[in-house]
């Protein structure tokens, strides 16, 4: 696998381990069926107590130093077990390969199991634990060749009914695998922050800073788009349109311009 290629799989490495799988705690309905405030903004809680299933979809219409676009779809599910709350995630991916071409397929499946302190206070979440990327990938493209280990850590805070925040961080190296493929050393870190504006309706944003420790290359986006949640008596609905812009990059194959686009479902009770 070339240089170029080798790059994106890279970065894609990174997102293996970031974007949270957002769960909810039940929303409640005013008499007009819209969501309340509080509501809302578990409903972007990575770490409620509930069962998440997320698609995701990041368009890359532009990478640095390189001809053609790309696009990762993802599959995510979440799921409590006491007080571990573990992840899943596996990403489609079309990455291009130069003069015009692109190759698509599997990606690397990635679980992660974040272990949820008790803060002290319900509207403050906290979760550290370990994460594994496996070599799924079905191209040589879409995927490291490499079995990663490492670790991340979750916070969210939830005091304000009008705005939450907080961060996730994220470290994963190769420790086995394919030794003709490169080696991986990835830190990503991921602020995420929501204004509720009421009925449900809210101003959003998750960018993913991504850092290649092995190869020295990063990218630092800004992103702020718009969400809605919309609570049935079953699942809570959470559709959401971000784009984000690269503001500092370094390296080949950094994207300049991203459209994120999430489809999430957290179901009531476990």
């Amino acid at each position: 696998m070339g240089t170029r290629t080798s790059v994106i799989a890279g970065f894609l490495a990174a997102y293996c381990c970031t974007v949270p799988a957002f769960a909810g705690s039940e929303a409640p309905e005013t008499a007009a069926g819209d969501a309340e405030p509080s509501a809302a903004a578990e409903a972007n809680n990575p770490l409620a107590d509930m069962r998440a299933f997320n698609l995701h979809n990041y368009y890359i219409p532009e990478l640095s130093g390189l001809d053609g676009n790309a696009n990762t779809f993802w599959l995510r599910y979440a799921q409590p077990f006491g007080s571990w709350l573990f992840r899943g995630s596996l990403p489609v991916l079309r990455v291009p390969t130069g003069s015009g071409t692109a190759t698509s397929g599997l990606g690397d499946f990635n679980a992660f199991a974040a272990y949820l302190f008790d803060t002290g206070d319900p509207a403050v979440s906290f979760g550290v634990g370990p994460q594994l990327t496996m070599p799924t990938a079905s191209e040589d493209e879409t995927g490291t060749g490499r079995w990663q280990g490492g670790l991340a850590s979750v916070y969210f805070n939830a005091k304000s009914q009008r705005f939450q925040w907080g961060g996730l961080v994220t470290w994963q190296t190769d420790f086995a695998g394919d030794d003709d493929r490169p080696g991986t050393n990835l830190l990503a870190l991921q602020p995420f922050y929501f204004l509720q504006l009421g009925k449900g309706l809210y101003v959003r944003g998750a960018p993913i800073f991504v850092f290649d420790l092995e190869n020295d290359t990063y990218h630092v986006p800004v992103g702020l788009g718009l969400g809605q949640v919309i609570p049935t008596p079953n699942i809570v609905y959470n559709v959401f349109v971000e784009p984000q812009f690269t503001i500092l990059d370094r390296g080949v194959g950094q994207p300049q311009l991203q459209l994120f686009v999430g489809f999430n479902m957290q179901f009531q009770g476990r």
